[in-house]
């Protein structure tokens, strides 16, 4: 009697953490670019986790451009956490036209009120008890904890997870579950022991300016030496949300060590940048 044979294990197809050499070259890259290119916004100037939170929540869905003068109304209006929570809602919800997403005034408000009654009109530093507040995901703890209380912490929004799927995967669904996953364990990973107030800031604004969704700035983008997906374009026949590579030359077909050391010749050169527009003047590179 014949045994029959236990089946072929299918080999893992997770993608890899990048290396300690890949992590040090992003950094590096990203932090020297946004530090002659970075955006001037007036939440990153302040520490006021109250601030940053208002930020935040404005930011979901919303342009930069539009939240820019409501945010400074909102926080001339409710300066602090109290003097939101004793608001009327109507008024709150009028102060926060022309936003859209009504629900995000009411939860801001309700964050608030919940700050004056368990923790004295203060919000919390640690994660667990940030995201026991109705309307504070994973990503804004992350945010307040990095930029508010300068912890070593990560955050995965709509924009740095588009860097990091296209810098270090390039293929498969970066909307996929298993894959978002992923890319907070990528995003962990490749945060500095210092500095992670900058590093964030940077990957939010290389995603927000460069690295956009459907016109990606490949040919100005810092990390081109070691993207994965340069150069990038969508493939919306293949797979929603998926992403397909397509080689510029054959020689792009090189497996990544190889194309790595042929990048190692060319380590004297300098990424290449975009300025930044700002109130209708390209910032000089300092």
């Amino acid at each position: 009697m014949r045994v029959p044979k236990a089946p072929k294990k299918r080999p893992s197809m997770s993608p890899n953490l990048p290396s300690p050499a890949d992590r040090r070259r992003f950094r590096r890259w990203l932090l020297e670019w946004y530090q002659r290119h970075g955006r001037d916004l007036p939440w990153r100037k302040t520490s006021d986790p109250y601030h940053i939170l208002v930020s935040e929540m404005m930011l979901q869905q919303t342009q930069v451009d539009r939240v820019l003068p409501k945010y400074h109304e909102w926080l001339d209006r409710y300066p602090s956490l109290e003097t939101l929570a004793a608001a009327p809602e109507a008024e709150v919800t009028k102060t926060w036209y022309p936003l859209g997403y009504n629900i995000r005034p009411k939860r801001l408000q309700t964050i608030a009120r919940e700050s004056v009654s368990r923790y004295g009109g203060q919000l919390p530093a640690d994660e667990e008890t940030l995201l026991s507040f109705k309307g504070i995901g994973a990503y804004t703890a992350g945010a307040i904890r990095s930029f508010a209380f300068r912890e070593r912490a990560a955050i995965l929004d709509t924009n740095v997870a588009r860097v990091l799927f296209r810098v270090f995967v390039a293929n498969g669904d970066p909307k996929g579950h298993a894959m978002k996953r992923h890319l907070w364990t990528v995003s962990a990973a490749l945060l500095p022991t210092r500095g992670v107030f900058d590093f964030n800031q940077a990957l939010m604004d290389l995603g927000a300016m460069v690295c956009v969704a459907r016109k990606p700035r490949c040919l100005v983008c810092p990390m081109t030496r070691g993207c994965l997906a340069f150069p990038f374009t969508p493939d919306d026949a293949l797979h929603r949300g998926a992403t397909k590579v397509v080689p510029r030359d054959p020689a792009d077909q090189l497996p990544r060590q190889r194309r790595r050391s042929a990048a190692a010749s060319a380590k004297h050169d300098t990424p290449a940048v975009v300025p930044v527009v700002r109130n209708g003047r390209k910032r000089k590179p300092s």
